[in-house]
Formats: C-alpha cells, structure tokens, sequence
C-alpha cells in the first residue's frame, strides 16, 4: 500500500506551509503505534497503468537525483523531529516508491540510517522495502538484511507474458520466484509478492498459473489488486482508444474469489480485503497502522502524513520537494484538520476492510439498523454481529465493501 497515491487535494501552495502541528494533534503521540513511510519516486520505466508519484530518469532535470533525494529526506525528517517535539520510535518503516531497489543495498541502507538517527526503531520493529525483482540479486537482499530490513514486498502482477505486456512490466516471469527465494535464503521470514488481476486479455488459466507460480514461491504474504484504469495514464488512452476492454465487473469478482480460494487452501488468509498472510505475524503491521487510524510520517515527494487527527501531503515533484527544504522549509504542499464527521467515516470505511471487522458502538442507530440488515442479505457475519458486537465482512461481503461501507455510514 503506496501512501503516496493519495489523490492530492489542492495545488501546492505559493507560500510554504507552517509545519507546526495543534496541542490536540500531539496529544497521546507514543500511545498509538507509529509508523514512519518513505517514498522513492525514481522508476527505470514507466508502467502503463501506473499514476503513482514517480520518475524515470528522462522527465527529470539533473537537479534531481538520488542524492539530492536523500539530503532532503533527511532534512525532512529532521523537520519531523521538531515539529514532533518528543518523536516516538518507529514501531514500523516501509520505503515504497517507485522502486526503492534501485538505490541499492547501500542506498537503502542509507535511508534505514536516517530514520533510526532521528526517530530510533521500537524493539521489534517491522522494516519493509519494496523491490522490482529485475533489480535486486542476492547480495542486494544480504545487504539490506544486514542494514536491519525485516520484511521485502517483490512486484510480480503476473506470471503470464502477454500480460505483463499489456501492463509494461519489464521483468521476466520466472524473476519474481527466484527473487523470493533469494530474499528467503538472505535471512528473511516475511515476503511479499504483490498480484494484480483483471487486466484485459488475461484469461481465468493465466491468473490460476500465477497464484500457482505465487504458491510455488513460498512466501507468507500475498497482496492483490483489481486492475484500476486511472487517468492519463498510457493504459487509460488504449481503453479510451479502444485499443483495450474496460476491466469487467463480474470478471473481477470471479478473479477475486479464484484468489481467496487458492489462498485459503494454502493457508494463506485474508486480514484486509486486498492482502493474505499465513499467519498474524506474516500481516503487515505498517499497512495494518493505515487501516487502524495510527499515526504515522511520511517522507518524501507526494507522501502523505497523518498524526493525531491531522493529515498532510508534500509536494509531488522531486525538485521542488528538495528546493524547499534546502532552503529551511516545509516540503507540504497541502494538509486538513479531520473533522470528528471525516474521522468517524474514515474509521468505518478502513477498519470494516480488516478480517475483525468494526466495533458496533462506532455506529449510530441507523448505521446499526443497516449493519443487520447488511447481515440479513449475507454482507456481514451475523454471529460476528450478535457475540462479538463486531460488523466483520463475509465473503460475498468483501467483493461489495464498498457498498457496505456506504450503507453503514449513512
């Protein structure tokens, strides 16, 4: 889960924003886990479905690159330790991107540094890197084992080449696997491999011969994602061309149920609607801390912030987000102030997508009112609901979250 692909809300401002965070946002920092994201924003090329934050080397200028990056992420979260006043030890790192692999074990290294000089990591600290498995080898997954890594998220999307083409994927299909195995043998318990389905002209055999590859690899995570057409993106001009179907509704619901039951029969369960794990300690506690409401800092172009009832967002663009803080400034380029209205909304619409589901008291009576009907029509447990007070997706459920979260918001 990129947190940097968070639709920005405004333009970046003309003047820089005050970074400075209300009493009532401080209040309780350290009582609630905290989490500390990176965004890299640097791609060798540029897939055709993505709209994610980042930059191959041919759109940027030369005053941007991955050393004026991290001069200004440490600039960055150093502005984080004084607007923080007492910053709490990092109970999780992810750096996503992008593709952080591209820096390296040392890069990465360098990164990890960084955050442990200015916030520390809490005893038992989750620390997550995604990578591209065509940049990394065995000595790239020792080194960043070494540097305090705990956790790797591998993009696979497909085993399928045909597909792989329609999403300008530029790994082989075997890569994945091996770079799984790669990560394993350096030491590493947890792996993720992340999948992505629905995408036109994939056939239900070629999603069961990746989950098969997937199931081959032996990794304890899984992450999978519906194709999303996003605009101005290359994928979105096919379709809107005509070049490429619109990703079909009830092909993607048979996909997802195919993904649960292969899963499942592995021993790889659902925690949150779009991720599998094979057991507690496998789930990804830093994503766990964006469903829960947890506080958390993000660092880098375009990565989203929140602590305490207050998010924010920098600037996307690698230049401008190194020129402002070269020069003493915040890098935000927009924030708001939740109100007790959007907190309780968010609260339904993120902890309802995990496996225990949400408490019935954040509800009011007609959002009560609809949660047993939710559980009528077979949308929510009913024995979750009446011995655990809990609102807990079921299966058919999941494939209508959005919906449920509708109704039960009011």
């Amino acid at each position: 889960m990129d947190n940097s692909t968070v639709p920005q809300l405004r333009p970046d401002p003309a003047t820089p924003i005050d970074p400075a965070l209300p009493e009532t946002a401080l209040k309780g920092l350290g009582s609630r886990a905290f989490g500390v994201y990176v965004h890299v924003p640097f791609c060798a090329t540029r897939c055709g479905y993505c709209d994610f934050n980042t930059y191959t080397a041919g759109e940027l200028d030369s005053g941007s690159s991955p050393q004026s990056w991290l001069e200004g992420l440490r600039r960055e979260l150093e502005l984080a330790a004084r607007v923080l006043v007492v910053p709490p030890a990092a109970d999780t790192v992810f750096v996503g991107g992008g593709t952080p692999s591209l820096l390296g074990a040392d890069g990465l290294r360098s990164v990890l540094d960084a955050v442990r000089d200015v916030f520390g990591l809490a005893p038992g600290a989750e620390v997550t890197t995604e990578s591209n498995p065509e940049s990394t080898s065995p000595g790239f997954f020792a080194g960043i084992r070494e540097a305090g890594y705990t956790r790797v998220s591998l993009g696979m999307q497909s085993a399928a080449p045909h597909v792989l083409k329609i999403l300008d994927r530029v790994h082989t299909p075997g890569r994945p696997g091996k770079a799984a195995a790669e990560a394993r043998a350096a030491g590493f318990e947890h792996v993720n491999l992340d999948v992505i389905y629905g995408t036109p002209g994939e056939r239900a055999d070629d999603l069961r011969a990746t989950l098969d590859a997937v199931l081959a690899a032996g990794v304890d995570h899984v992450s999978a994602y519906a194709l999303i057409v996003e605009e101005g993106t290359a994928l979105a001009r096919r379709v809107r061309r005509g070049e490429l179907p619109t990703p079909d509704d009830d092909v993607l619901a048979a996909d997802y149920e195919m993904i649960d039951a292969m899963l499942s029969s592995a021993g790889l369960r659902w925690y949150e609607v779009s991720n599998w794990a094979a057991s507690d300690a496998a789930r990804c506690r830093h994503n766990l801390g964006y469903w829960r409401g947890d506080d958390w800092w993000g660092a880098g172009p375009g990565a989203h912030s929140h602590v305490g009832g207050v998010r924010w967002w920098n600037v996307k663009h690698p230049a401008r987000y190194a020129a402002l803080l070269a020069d003493g400034d915040s890098p935000a380029g927009g924030r708001e102030v939740l109100t007790d209205d959007d907190q309780h909304l968010e609260r339904i619409m993120l902890e309802l997508r995990v496996a225990e589901g949400l408490p019935l008291d954040v509800l009011d009576e007609p959002g009560l009112a609809e949660a047993r009907a939710a559980a009528a029509e077979g949308l929510l447990d009913p024995s979750a609901l009446d011995s655990r007070g809990r609102a807990v997706l079921t299966d058919r459920g999941r494939l209508l979250a959005d919906g449920v979260v509708r109704r039960l918001a009011g």
